[in-house]
């Protein structure tokens, strides 16, 4: 990289006048580019806040739950990312989803799509067996990748609102509507019902307590980078959030709202 001009060097070459002319015609350039720079983000920022009435509240559970990640859930991490190689979290992380194959299967079916409920239960057969029991995603390397179905992407496609922004204790970013359907996932689990009916309760902690490292040991490094770089750490992640959930919602489709508008020439 270049070392920058000195004053003593501007004077001697004589560049001093032209650099002043230049500073001095593209200052309104750079000032209204860096104002319009902030009204979009004022912008942005306002259309995340618009559904956050209960953000003093929120932003309170928020750093809570930094602080039980500072002590318990990243160091736990840390060790598991550490302790096993990447082919066993791939496995552990494949389980999981094949656990959740009953509350997938209902979702699909629930929200009308038949050929995702049929795909379930094609991934379900094939992993449990010649996957031995979800180890290896055996489904996905033949051309049926998993597919994310929750409570709350149902009730959205039902039609009903998301209602205000939530953060949870221990359970991170929701929205009223998705902390409803979490909380009917957890008693219509029937891996889950099936430990605590046969008191096996230590199934459904272990089962929790895998997916809660697994899923923070996987995003350590990404985590790291929005915390490092946000302005707001906490809109940051509530905007993260909605795109995920926004994005689950349409199967990954594009968001035709967001979309520039086409012009029609005929």
């Amino acid at each position: 990289m270049a070392r920058p001009l000195t004053d003593t060097a501007l004077r001697r070459s004589g560049l001093a006048a032209l650099l002043a002319a230049v500073l001095a015609t593209s200052a309104p350039v750079v000032s209204h580019a860096q104002s319009t720079d902030n009204q979009i983000a004022q912008a942005q920022r306002q259309a995340d806040s618009a559904n956050d009435p209960l953000e003093p509240f929120n932003r309170g559970i928020f750093w809570f739950n930094e602080g039980v990640d500072y002590i318990l859930l990243r160091p736990a991490a840390e060790v598991y990312r550490a302790v096993l190689p990447d082919p066993a979290q791939t496995g552990i992380r494949n389980v999981l989803r094949n656990l959740r194959s009953p509350l997938d299967f209902t979702n699909q079916l629930l929200q009308g799509d038949t050929k995702g409920a049929g795909d379930v239960i094609k991934r379900f057969v094939i992993n449990s067996t010649v996957g031995i029991v979800g180890l290896v995603d055996v489904a996905a390397e033949n051309g049926i990748p998993y597919e994310y179905e929750s409570l709350d992407q149902t009730l959205a496609v039902w039609g009903l609102p998301e209602g205000p922004y939530l953060v949870l204790p221990v359970l991170g970013s929701s929205s009223v509507r998705d902390a409803f359907g979490t909380a009917g996932e957890f008693f219509a689990d029937p891996v889950s019902n099936y430990a605590s009916n046969t008191d096996r309760d230590w199934i459904s902690y272990t089962r929790a307590g895998l997916y809660a490292v697994d899923t923070r040991a996987s995003y350590i490094d990404a985590l790291d980078d929005i915390k490092r770089n946000s302005f707001d750490y906490y809109a940051s992640m509530r905007s993260l959030y909605r795109q995920r959930r926004d994005g689950w919602i349409r199967d990954g489709a594009p968001d035709v709202s967001q979309m520039p508008d086409i012009p029609d020439y005929d």
